[in-house]
């Protein structure tokens, strides 16, 4: 039997601004000074879940 309850790969716009409780400037501004990698499909901009795990670990790391 499979797991029908997988994660997303990757978040859309929306969707990684809930995930990490910030902002729509805030992720953008994050994005465009090279802290969070995103692709495209098509005109959507996504964020790879792994990106924002690294994200949030580097954040924990600076804090430490």
């Amino acid at each position: 039997m499979q797991d029908t309850t997988t994660a997303p790969l990757a978040h859309s716009v929306p969707a990684a601004c809930a995930r990490l409780g910030i902002g729509r400037t805030t992720l953008y501004q994050l994005i465009g000074n090279g802290q969070l990698r995103t692709f495209k499909i098509g005109c959507k901009t996504l964020i790879p879940e792994s990106e924002l795990r690294r994200f949030v670990e580097s954040r924990l790391e600076v804090a430490a």
